[in-house]
């Protein structure tokens, strides 16, 4: 399967690689996506905050930063996320971590899929397709 799991400046490991591909996947197909390759790098806030700064000019840190390289139908990418970040909106949001790790992954996979989160509208229906993604990783 083409995803794979990389680490930058950070020590994590990601448990259940298996059922989180099977997931990923499943997601992509539910929303008509195939997959070409997809690369997840976690990594640190300053990692993350210097592609920001580099790549889209933004001198703010976040969770996620997605590189859509898709070509031919199938969706390919390179998706970075902060484990700091991610760890600190677990806190704050009241979830465990490896819940909200998941929403983050799976935003990654549906911008590749096409959705956007710009607007109000965007954000509401990317809300919805990642609720959605979540529910269903318990088969996997």
């Amino acid at each position: 399967m083409p995803i794979s799991f990389f680490t930058e400046s950070v020590k994590f490991t990601l448990k259940e690689k298996r059922s989180h591909k099977l997931w990923i996947s499943a997601v992509a197909k539910k929303h008509q996506a195939e997959i070409g390759n997809i690369n997840y790098i976690f990594c640190t806030d300053s990692f993350l905050l210097a592609l920001n700064k580099h790549y889209l000019k933004h001198n703010t840190y976040t969770d996620i930063i997605t590189f859509d390289y898709s070509v031919s139908g199938k969706i390919s990418g390179e998706i970075y996320i902060s484990i700091e970040r991610v760890k600190e909106n677990a806190a704050q949001y009241k979830v465990p971590s490896a819940k909200e790790l998941q929403r983050v992954m799976i935003h990654g996979v549906l911008h590749l899929c096409g959705f956007k989160d710009k607007s109000a509208t965007d954000q509401k229906k990317m809300r919805e397709a990642e609720n959605g993604a979540l529910k269903i990783f318990s088969r996997f």
